[in-house]
């Protein structure tokens, strides 16, 4: 199979993966938030964060230290080493997990009445024991599955274990079942998703000699990975996940606490959603461009942000305007609340999204330490904020801690990014494209209110897209470059037709080609 036989064939399987995992995961949520209600979604919520919490400081450096370093073995010919590098950070990983497991104990010990109130703490404790072990395990195994670059493995277990889980939470939803019960759920649909993963990756070891020695330099680059992400992972951790959520059930109220998290989890998705295939490009892209020249490297982050902020644009003026029958239609009228919060978060994610450019851009440059500073600076930020406005305000202080963390990071991303290159965005351009989101968001406004939540979402999705296409040509937000090409794309698929959307595009191309050549 060619090189690029091999790319396409990764990309489809990963596509699959990510695109299975997150629709009937978001699917699941829905069931299950719909069934508990904000109360009980909400304590529910926060036990799970800490099992996530868990999860990613067990896995802290040894995830990602077994998709690099499996696929460096591989790439220098040395297979021989492979079951041992895997062998020594499945060990490695058995200690973070001691070490989360005594800090869990310890938390609920001292402060379980506050982490976890009206839940037996004996019973939380093996829960997450229990939880961590079998998420965390499942997270190596498809860090093996990347590093062998086998990701038909990655979206079999998606395929198999995802539909599982729906199946059991619908079940669960339809015998009317607690919380309790959803929290066994859980902890089955972890077993699966272990099992699956175990039985695909497992096969894929190279058998070598149990003598191995793993050579010392090679090791001290491996506990060098380790360490370095191990910390920028765990304090990452707090500032990108929603910690809030938790602060919420110890300082405000569980109800809170659920309006929060179907608010972050719908504007996450859909902000992750929003770039699709260049969020997956941008890190291997901007490699490149900095291996041919620091101004290729410069121009290709300032076209990348501007495509992103096409892209992210229209979403947040889209959930501004509606964010009510969007959270009416996939949450019930008992999450009311969280419309506002989802429009906020929406427009934090965004931001995230279009910074994504800029990290995409330090990490080519090597600048990981750099990165770290920010990722601490970030989390003490989020976690500062977050204490002292949640105490204060409920659930608008969360909201309000989630914003300012998400500005804070993304900003500090691209102003970073600017200085490394020495070279400026085109921010008139940019101008137009929020101006275009904006007017689009104004045009569309009047259709709230006159029909049930989907009738409105669909005829305002209907008319933003192409009010906001031909506002983005007439505002001139777009490169005479991607005008030509779109006009290519019209003539080959569309006939021409519309020939009035041909003309536009043509006089677009024409103005844009003027003022650059100014």
């Amino acid at each position: 199979m060619t090189a690029r036989a091999q790319a396409l064939r990764n990309t489809m399987f990963s596509s699959v993966g990510i695109y299975t995992e997150y629709f009937l995961g978001m699917l699941t949520s829905i069931f299950i938030a719909r069934h508990l209600g904000p109360t009980d979604y909400g304590a529910y919520s926060a036990i799970i964060w800490l099992v996530a919490m868990g999860v990613a400081i067990t896995n802290a450096g040894t995830a990602s230290a077994v998709i690099k370093f499996v696929a460096e073995l591989r790439g220098s010919g040395r297979e021989d080493l492979i079951a041992s590098t895997i062998n020594y950070l499945r060990h490695a990983q058995r200690w973070f997990l001691l070490a989360v497991l005594v800090a869990t104990g310890l938390m609920l010990l001292l402060a379980g009445q506050h982490v976890a109130p009206g839940f037996n703490h004996w019973l939380l404790f093996g829960f997450l024991a229990l939880g961590v072990a079998l998420r965390s395990q499942y997270m190596f195994n498809v860090g093996i599955a990347k590093g062998f670059e086998n990701f038909r493995a990655i979206a079999i277990v998606a395929s198999i274990a995802t539909p599982i889980n729906l199946g059991m939470v619908v079940l669960a939803w339809t015998l009317d079942a607690k919380v309790e019960a959803l929290l066994v759920v859980f902890l089955i649909s972890g077993a699966i998703f272990y099992g699956v993963s175990r039985y695909q990756t497992v096969r894929l070891i190279p058998p070598s000699p149990t003598d191995v020695v793993l050579p010392t330099e090679f090791m001290r680059r491996l506990r060098r990975h380790m360490r370095l992400v191990a910390v920028t992972v765990t304090i990452g951790f707090f500032a990108a996940s929603e910690v809030e959520v938790f602060f919420l059930n110890m300082f405000g109220t569980a109800a809170a606490a659920g309006h929060f998290k179907v608010a972050y989890l719908l504007a996450s998705g859909a902000a992750m959603l929003v770039p699709g295939v260049i969020s997956a490009l941008l890190l291997p892209m901007m490699a490149n461009a900095l291996s041919q020249g620091r101004d290729v490297a410069g121009r290709r982050f300032v076209a990348s942000t501007t495509y992103l902020a096409l892209l992210a644009a229209p979403l947040v003026g889209f959930g501004a305007v509606f964010c009510v029958p969007i959270i009416g239609f996939m949450y019930g009228a008992q999450y009311a609340p969280a419309a506002p919060v989802f429009a906020a978060c929406l427009f934090a994610c965004a931001l995230s999204t279009v910074s994504q450019s800029g990290s995409s851009l330090l990490i080519s440059a090597d600048r990981q330490i750099t990165i770290l500073v920010l990722v601490i600076l970030c989390g003490v930020i989020k976690v500062s904020l977050d204490v002292i406005l949640i105490r204060a305000y409920g659930l608008g202080g969360a909201t309000i801690a989630y914003v300012a963390a998400a500005m804070f990071g993304a900003t500090a991303n691209l102003i970073l990014a600017l200085r490394m290159i020495g070279m400026q965005p085109n921010w008139v351009r940019l101008a137009r494209i929020i101006l275009a989101a904006a007017l689009t968001a104004l045009v569309v406004m009047p259709l709230r209110g006159h029909w049930p939540p989907l009738p409105t979402l669909i005829v305002a999705g209907l008319v933003t897209v192409p009010v906001y296409a031909v506002l983005t040509l007439l505002l001139k937000c777009w490169s005479s470059e991607d005008i030509e090409h779109l006009a290519q794309l019209h003539r080959r698929f569309a006939g021409g037709r519309p020939r009035v959307f041909g003309r536009l595009l043509a006089w677009s191309g024409r103005s844009v080609a003027r003022d650059q050549a100014r």
